[in-house]
């Protein structure tokens, strides 16, 4: 057994939804019974992993993602529980990268000793700006200073991979106060610091202030995500993706997963899976999530067999997403596919200064990044243009691994599993 699969499990509850929130998540004041609804979801989760632990039983589990919502308001205890159903049903390996997000003051730090000690290793803390006055209007219900100190109890807890969450280009946000956030956050010396451009979607508060002036304009966004693309580098962070930098050997492995095509289960409602060429996602009913699983009944909402020709089309939308880039060669061996017409625009975009050729290989440089959408839609129209009749008697399994473990350096497989709810062979925090 040497195939790996990442796991997200989906935690919809938190204590109040922001301004700019468009995930599927219930917030307190909305949901009568709170406390009992979470307890009978996490039944249903754990009722789940169970039902597919055959499925899991043929990979080793990697990376574990806790996500939300908010999975601190969910609670250590039951963010514990699910985590050892998973020890149960599937190989859990003993390094695995095994995630949950935070938001500041919603945790205490006997709660994060906890989740340390039954084998969480990596904390995403909500973070945002480091402006209280923005965070109150944003519907965020803590300051920073509270931000501060979640850091300093994870670090006491025994935390040593943690990630923050910032956002650029929010209602009033200045240059100058965003430069004052990138420099408070680096020098809380987390691992590794994601960078967000704020979206205002429809359906969530703030969309009623999309064309207010009060909303930094496109330029001056722009000018906010270069400046912490230089000022985070000269902090040690490392961007390998386009909101995503971080310190060696401290990106987020699971988020990987994702840009690199790699295999995962989602378990929760609203949760997407990518098996193989399967795709499939689950209702966005939590009610009715919890109802279906304890009746065993089918949850799946969307589901698709992706062909190569689609897979094709992931490689350059998701990889374009990272600092590694696409390789002609590495191209033409997994989907025996020319790309001639996407070289064409590749060179022009490396004139206009928003790629780069290195090592054999392709990249958006910071600038490119910024109007990503636009580009890869390009690319993915010329490699239609481009389309031939692909042919793949044999699996290139062996070149696409390789190509996986470049951004990482590589390990071997640990012989380690968890088993139950203690850590074998560890008599203490690793």
């Amino acid at each position: 057994m040497d195939k790996k699969i990442g796991v997200y499990v989906h935690i919809p509850f938190c204590k109040s939804r922001c301004a700019y929130c468009n995930f599927y998540s219930l917030p307190s004041s909305s949901v009568a019974g709170g406390g009992k609804l979470m307890s009978a979801y996490k039944a249903a989760v754990i009722k789940h992993i169970a039902e597919y632990s055959a499925q899991l039983d043929g990979y080793l589990i990697d990376t574990i993602y806790f996500g939300g919502g908010t999975p601190s308001h969910f609670g250590a205890s039951r963010l514990v529980d699910i985590l050892d159903a998973l020890k149960k049903s599937g190989h859990v390996l003993l390094d695995s990268e095994i995630t949950a997000e935070i938001n500041p003051a919603s945790i205490t730090k006997d709660e994060m000793i906890r989740l340390r000690r039954a084998g969480f290793n990596r904390l995403s803390i909500g973070v945002q700006c480091a402006d209280n006055t923005t965070l109150h209007n944003l519907g965020r219900t803590h300051t920073y200073e509270e931000s501060v100190k979640t850091i300093k109890d994870a670090r006491a807890a025994g935390f040593k991979n943690l990630s923050v969450d910032v956002v650029y280009g929010l209602p009033s946000q200045t240059a100058e106060t965003w430069a004052q956030t990138i420099q408070k956050i680096a020098s809380l010396k987390a691992e590794h610091i994601s960078c967000y451009s704020l979206k205002i979607e429809e359906g969530t508060e703030l969309y009623a202030f999309k064309d207010s002036p009060f909303i930094p304009d496109d330029d001056t966004a722009a000018n906010m995500y270069l400046y912490a693309v230089d000022m985070l580098s000269r902090f040690g962070y490392k961007q390998y993706e386009i909101s995503n930098f971080a310190r060696r050997g401290f990106e987020s492995k699971h988020n990987m997963k994702y840009w690199l095509g790699e295999d995962y289960i989602g378990f929760g409602p609203g949760a997407h899976s990518c098996i193989d060429q399967s795709r499939y996602s689950f209702t966005e009913d939590v009610n009715a999530y919890i109802e279906q699983v304890g009746l065993g009944r089918r949850i799946v909402e969307h589901d698709e067999d992706m062909s190569d020709f689609e897979n094709a089309g992931e490689y350059l939308m998701l990889r374009l997403r990272t600092t590694h880039g696409i390789s002609e060669k590495e191209y033409y061996d997994i989907y025996r596919l020319k790309m001639d017409l996407v070289l064409n625009l590749l060179r022009k975009y490396e004139e206009n200064g928003w790629a780069v050729f290195k090592d054999g290989r392709w990249r958006f440089t910071p600038k490119g990044f910024m109007i990503s959408n636009v580009l890869i839609g390009e690319l993915l129209e010329a490699q239609t243009k481009q389309r031939t009749q692909i042919s793949k008697p044999w699996q290139a399994q062996q070149a696409d691994e390789d190509t996986q473990l470049t951004l990482f350096d590589k390990r071997p497989v640990a012989a380690g599993l968890f088993s139950g709810r203690r850590l074998v062979g560890h008599n203490k925090l690793l």
